[in-house]
């Protein structure tokens, strides 16, 4: 068996994510806890009973203390991957597994992360959408077409393409896709045009912000967003900056770690839509486990510990 974890991204979030794994795990515990913030962590996770889970500044630091907790708990089990990647924000989750972040560094960088792109987004009327079953190179031509900022954000897997910028520019793109054969427009529920070049701010507190952070050493190599493969040359520094502003190429990921042997994957995070893309781009040559609550989690460390 050769194991990999995938660390999910925004849009997995919901109230109540963590609360079984907080009670159940004292290493959960310690790795959620880990981080100084300014808000109330468990409350958010736990409850959100102010509805603000689904804002990126809080969603962010949110993700990555769930997976920070959910990844203590495999390692404490013996379950260390040979691989690690993450969908947009999940990068975070992956570094920290792979030894470059601390569990209290891979959570406040979440948060800083996350209050940037929120501060990016003010004033800019956003959306991002799915376009289902219509290839990269016509939805990119819909994009030129429509004008305005729309870009291609998440290639996610064969038959699920994301475009993000400008709501109306993004609209129009959508509507020239439909015409052009894509079969479903799905959008999403996302608090900023994340991926597209508006996130230019963002990438430049990023990049001020990782000239004073400590980076380790990366004990498990992780595929990174930006590239869809293995880094080569350029710092992870640079690469979390670049992360940002341009497209998630987590279908070239997937189809990377077929290529380097992986046939069984984790997908840590509330939800298992990267299950989903997994089996849509590697068919049954992955397996894949979830890990988003108690059972979830039982049931990897019961099949996999052995």
């Amino acid at each position: 068996m050769k194991l990999a974890f995938l660390y999910a991204g925004q849009g997995a979030q919901h109230a109540g994510m963590g609360r079984d794994l907080y009670e159940a795990f004292p290493s959960f515990r310690a790795a959620f806890d880990a981080a100084l913030l300014p808000f109330d962590l468990h409350k958010l996770c736990f409850e959100d009973p102010d509805g603000l889970l689904g804002q990126t500044q809080y969603t962010q630091p949110c993700m990555v203390a769930f997976a920070a907790g959910v990844t203590a708990v495999l390692f404490e089990h013996g379950i260390v991957p040979a691989y690690a990647a993450g969908l947009s924000l999940g990068e975070y989750s992956a570094l920290h597994a792979s030894g470059v972040f601390t569990a209290k560094s891979a959570i406040e960088l979440a948060a800083f992360r996350g209050a940037e792109m929120a501060k990016a987004s003010e004033g800019i009327q956003s959306a991002m959408t799915a376009v289902l079953n219509l290839d990269r190179e016509t939805l990119a031509h819909c994009c030129e077409e429509a004008g305005g900022m729309v870009r291609i954000c998440n290639y996610n897997c064969p038959g699920q393409i994301v475009i993000g910028g400008e709501a109306q520019a993004v609209a129009r793109a959508g509507e020239l896709a439909k015409a052009a054969g894509a079969r479903r427009l799905m959008p999403l529920r996302v608090s900023g045009p994340f991926h597209t070049p508006l996130m230019q701010p963002a990438a430049d507190a990023l990049q001020r912000r990782f000239e004073s952070e400590p980076f380790g050493e990366m004990r498990i190599p992780v595929l990174f967003n930006c590239l869809g493969s293995l880094r080569t040359d350029e710092t992870i520094a640079s690469l979390l900056v670049r992360q940002v502003r341009s497209s998630v190429h987590m279908e070239e990921t997937i189809r990377e770690l077929m290529h380097l042997g992986v046939n069984t994957v984790v997908e840590i995070g509330p939800g298992r839509a990267l299950s989903g893309f997994v089996r849509k781009t590697a068919g049954t040559s992955i397996t894949c486990y979830a890990a988003e609550d108690v059972p979830s989690l039982q049931n990897v460390l019961t099949v996999l510990a052995r």
